[in-house]
């Protein structure tokens, strides 16, 4: 009994997990829009892009809580890049074990409309340059920033850049978007949605270079880590519904989505989980993340290894996605 009890539960949980999955699959082709790429030309400047990532990987170092000078210079950098935008910009600090960690917001469209919170953090796990993780977020932030400034916005978008999103201060109330998003809730501030860019710089065309939490996802999503991908969790408001279809619709570059229970690894592995605990409807765009790029928390996530073009079209999709929604 006791050996032959967890094998049957194997057993039954892997079929279990894997009819969810297929249910999944389904339920995205009947409610997603597809369509073939777009043939557009790009607007987003990839070599915005690819200075401030190397501004962040290779002159902030290491830029983590307990280098509190790289982290500071990283906010400043953040900051003043802002400031070129548009001189709506804020920072909100807080303290944490007597240090002092910023938040910094950039705010375009019109004042007082709802808004739509686009977010990245810029703190790195360790000793690392944290090029995907998460300074590729940080300069698709920075260059779509300045292409929604100049556009007719039908709503406010705030950009924020967060500090404390990893270890140790994951899953914590001392993450800068958790700091954020109760920020929004204790001021009834009008909030449309939330977006979070988590790790969007890591491709390949190669044969099996991505993997999956359950490898039958692969007959669906396919072998190649050459796609960006919107993850949510089930009912999760109409916002991270409805641009999804958009981004679906709007490609750019390859987009696939995942909508699912918040318990399968990876679905909340970011910022967008604090505006899921105040009831906001938020998505993540991310490249897969440690299921595709094998350098995660790791001195191999180097600048180097980013592809500042499928940014550059990441940016250019989620600019051609904002400017739709209504």
């Amino acid at each position: 009994m006791t050996t032959i009890f967890p094998m049957k539960f194997l057993k039954y949980s892997t079929i279990v997990i894997c009819s969810i999955l297929l249910i999944l699959y389904i339920w995205g082709k009947l409610y997603s829009i597809e369509a073939p790429l777009v043939k557009s030309s790009r607007i987003a400047d990839t070599i915005h892009i690819q200075n401030d990532l190397r501004f962040l990987t290779k002159e902030c170092r290491y830029r983590n809580y307990q280098n509190l000078a790289a982290l500071n210079k990283a906010a400043d950098y953040v900051e003043a890049g802002f400031k070129k935008i548009t001189p709506r910009v804020e920072e909100q600090r807080y303290r944490v074990k007597g240090q002092q960690f910023r938040n910094i917001t950039c705010s375009v469209g019109p004042e007082n409309a709802e808004r739509i919170i686009i977010g990245a953090h810029y703190d790195a796990c360790g000793d690392q340059e944290g090029a995907d993780d998460n300074a590729s977020g940080i300069a698709g932030l920075l260059e779509l920033a300045r292409l929604l400034n100049n556009a007719d916005l039908r709503y406010r978008v705030d950009f924020v850049a967060y500090t404390l999103e990893e270890p140790p201060f994951f899953r914590s109330n001392y993450m800068g978007s958790y700091m954020h998003a109760k920020y929004l809730h204790d001021q009834h501030i009008p909030v449309k949605g939330m977006i979070c860019l988590e790790m969007v710089g890591y491709y390949s065309s190669a044969e099996n270079s991505q993997d999956y939490p359950v490898g039958i996802m692969e007959w669906f999503y396919g072998d190649k880590a050459d796609y960006i991908t919107a993850v949510h969790k089930w009912n999760n408001g109409s916002f991270a519904d409805t641009l999804t279809r958009i981004l679906k619709t709007e490609q750019y570059l390859p987009t696939k989505s995942f909508t699912g229970p918040a318990w399968v690894p990876g679905v909340d592995f970011s910022d967008h989980l604090n505006y899921w605990k105040f009831g906001y409807s938020a998505l993540m765009l991310t490249n897969t993340s440690f299921y595709r790029n094998h350098n995660y928390h790791l001195a191999g996530d180097t600048f180097e290894t980013i592809n500042m073009g499928n940014i550059g079209l990441v940016v250019d999709e989620l600019y051609r996605a904002i400017r739709l929604l209504q």
